[in-house]
């Protein structure tokens, strides 16, 4: 058997591998090739010689489009493990180097955003051999990644309880109740949270961590939320808001320049304005690899560097 393994790792190149993933991926010898810079007749060269090694036949064509064979197929599952090992070793080696190498795919609900460019300066500045990759999402779909265990990190601002997910809080997440500039409510000194809960409440989806972080105030002190209109997204309940269609309890976050020209005003309520925390969601049970753990460990250790420069580039308060 180890013979048989050394004559084929002698036939075959990682090159050629690269090739037979690049036409999986594309259904398309040609497409391949401009992926690849290579000719259609140099990439068909290379999967032939990949099944003369094999002895088996890797596409077919049927009724002019190209499909995988089941040999193929296992060759695909099995250059996944080869190439995922390769990415390992790069990573061990440049940690025995003192460097820190290898992608971070980072999701974050959409709130969060405007948050995750504020973690990064520094990161990156120290790792730069770090390629980051970041995704937007909804609470739900980020409850599910993971679950699925799609990203090395999440960040969101309520983390789901009784899940097996650790948590690492970095910044304090503020919620604001808000109205358009000619509110009658702005005429008061003090609001009383029934009052602004039925000036025509805008609300989140009922999945959304805003929302859930309202109607834990409410159910603290019993007050019935009833709201007037759902829409599902923070730049929409912002714009309904100032529109004059009702008022709203949003991250000062993502109304900064609102609040700033005059556009929203926070009304005085008492409880308010709600504070949550951003947090570093992932699978307890998660193996780290080196660029999240060192990430991981930059947020833990730089919490009031981040603090800092978010406060000096928003000029929000992130405590008191």
């Amino acid at each position: 058997m180890a013979i048989n393994v050394q004559r084929l790792a002698s036939r075959l190149s990682f090159r050629q591998l690269q090739v037979f993933q690049t036409v999986y991926e594309l259904k398309s010898y040609s497409h391949a090739g401009v992926e690849l810079g290579l000719t259609q007749p140099a990439v068909s060269s290379q999967i032939r010689q990949i099944e003369q090694a094999l002895g088996q036949p890797l596409f077919e064509y049927v009724s002019r489009k190209l499909f995988c064979t089941a040999a193929g197929e296992r060759l695909h599952e099995a250059i996944d493990v080869i190439f995922e090992q390769l990415q390992f070793l790069q990573e061990d080696i440049g940690m025995m180097k003192g460097k820190v190498s290898g992608e971070l795919n980072i999701a974050a609900v959409n709130t969060a955003r405007c948050v995750v460019p504020y973690l990064l300066p520094g990161f990156m500045e120290q790792h730069p051999q770090v390629s980051i990759n970041i995704s937007a999402v909804n609470r739900v779909q980020a409850i599910q990644r993971l679950g699925e265990n799609v990203d090395h990190i999440v960040i969101m601002g309520m983390v789901p309880s009784g899940k097996p997910f650790s948590s690492l809080p970095f910044l304090d997440n503020e919620l604001l109740p808000v109205v358009p500039p000619n509110h009658p409510l702005l005429k008061k000194k003090q609001v009383s949270i029934e009052e602004f809960l039925s000036s025509k409440l805008l609300v989140r989806e009922p999945s959304s961590g805003n929302r859930l972080a309202l109607e834990q105030h409410c159910q603290k002190v019993r007050v019935k939320l009833e709201p007037y209109m759902q829409i599902d997204s923070n730049d929409g309940l912002k714009h309904a808001v100032m529109a004059g269609l009702g008022v709203c309890v949003l991250p000062r976050l993502n109304i900064l320049a609102e609040l700033q020209i005059g556009a929203l005003k926070a009304v005085p309520i008492a409880g308010f304005p709600l504070r949550r925390s951003w947090s570093l969601v992932y699978p307890r049970n998660k193996h780290p690899v080196p660029a999240m753990r060192a990430f991981i460990d930059y947020v833990q250790g730089n919490i009031k560097t981040i603090e800092a420069l978010f406060e000096e580039v928003t000029g929000a308060p992130v405590k008191g």
